[in-house]
């Protein structure tokens, strides 16, 4: 496959640039519409739209009569505005998608990998570059330009000390030689929290905490509508809090992480499940399958992980105050678990809201997708953006 350009800033006045970033924000919109919410003159704003137009970023998209009878000519992002591609690698499949820089779906592409494959930095490697090309394949030549791409892993994602030995980007090299476009890379949860604020449960929501729940433990957070990183790029690793801590016990590395995680849910249920008429769960899923059934052992186990839960949102909601907790991951996002949560929470804090996850998995792949959107117009502008790590192409 041909390596893709992304191109550089493009050479606009400043008034270019605000219709450019208008159009990306809102869609397909009419010249008036973009005058009265700039506050531009008609000859200014004709300038704009000529010139835009001239470098491929906007078009013309079609026309709309308003009330009194008159036509107005609707303009959307132009071919050489392009397109960009979030990634998710997860513990057993990574998902692709790509979408245009205003919010336009173009495709999506899922893998499932073997246990093997998972487990092979190389591997993953090879197959993230493999599905950006069975993504570029699946659009055809409806986009030509892929302005860059972001990738959502499992882990920590900095530049300091804390990845010396493993830097995240150690996965990414087979993408980075085949297409000469800037990559991304952020931690997964910090990408469902934007999934989240943009699509789903937190939209309109300033300030929020994503709380995943699954496997493992971590937290997004969210504040004044940027991502709240820390100093190392390691913020809301709340499965690393001490615990479990009293008179009796010593806090382990991750014990947050090691009891709430779905692994320790389903080994302690199997160790203590009293019920003769129906075999202990062997996953999480089916545990939550069983007591939406109404099995009541079931229910009992899931109304006791979600006062665990609600434990660790209190902690959250004392520290943050973020108005706002979306519980997500393979387990938070339960239905189930979220009035027990907040009944738990409100107790032991005050009153917030509580929302399970209304994007389920996709939420990660939707947040890396508009990372890579802002930073892709951010290209075009010559504004600056501040992603956790931007990765340039390598080349062959």
């Amino acid at each position: 496959m041909s390596v893709v350009h992304y191109g550089g800033p493009a050479p606009l006045t400043e008034s270019s640039r605000s219709v450019l970033r208008l159009v990306a924000k809102k869609g397909a919109v009419t010249r008036p519409q973009l005058g009265e919410v700039l506050n531009l003159s008609k000859p200014t704003m004709s300038a704009a739209i000529a010139e835009l137009s001239k470098l491929g970023l906007v078009e013309a998209t079609g026309s709309l009569k308003g009330p009194m009878g008159r036509t107005a000519a609707v303009y959307g992002l132009g071919p050489m505005a392009g397109y960009v591609i979030g990634m998710d690698v997860g513990a057993l499949q990574i998902r692709a998608v790509a979408y245009t820089l205003d919010g336009q779906s173009l495709a999506s592409v899922e893998h499932q990998l073997t246990a093997r494959e998972a487990g092979s930095t190389a591997k993953v490697s090879e197959r993230l570059a493999e599905m950006a090309e069975a993504v570029i394949a699946a659009i055809g030549d409806r986009q030509t330009l892929l302005r860059c791409i972001a990738v959502a892993v499992p882990r920590i994602v900095a530049t300091s000390a804390l990845n010396r030995r493993r830097p995240p980007e150690a996965v990414l090299d087979v993408l980075r030689r085949r297409f000469a476009v800037p990559v991304l890379i952020e931690n997964n949860v910090n990408c469902a929290a934007l999934g989240e604020m943009l699509y789903g449960a937190a939209r309109n929501r300033q300030t929020f905490v994503f709380l995943q729940v699954g496997v493992r433990i971590g937290l997004g957070i969210v504040l004044n509508g940027q991502l709240f990183r820390g100093f190392h790029g390691a913020a809301g690793e709340v499965g690393r809090m001490p615990f479990p801590w009293s008179e009796k016990a010593i806090p382990v590395r991750e014990g947050v992480e090691a009891y709430l995680g779905s692994e320790a849910l389903v080994a302690r249920c199997g160790a203590a499940w009293d019920d003769a008429d129906e075999a202990p769960p062997s996953s999480a899923k089916e545990l939550f399958e069983m007591a939406e059934r109404g099995s009541a052992t079931a229910s009992l186990w899931v109304k006791r992980h979600a006062h665990d839960i609600g434990r660790l949102v209190a902690g959250c909601i004392g520290l943050l105050d973020p108005g706002l907790v979306v519980l997500g991951g393979g387990v938070g996002q339960n239905a189930l678990l979220r009035g027990e949560v907040e009944t738990i929470a409100t107790g032991l804090t005050w009153s917030t809201d509580i929302a399970s996850s209304s994007l389920g998995n996709s939420g990660t792949v939707l947040g890396a997708m508009q990372l890579a959107a802002d930073y892709g117009l951010g290209l075009i502008l010559g504004d600056t953006v501040h992603p956790a790590v931007v990765l340039q192409p390598l080349g062959d």
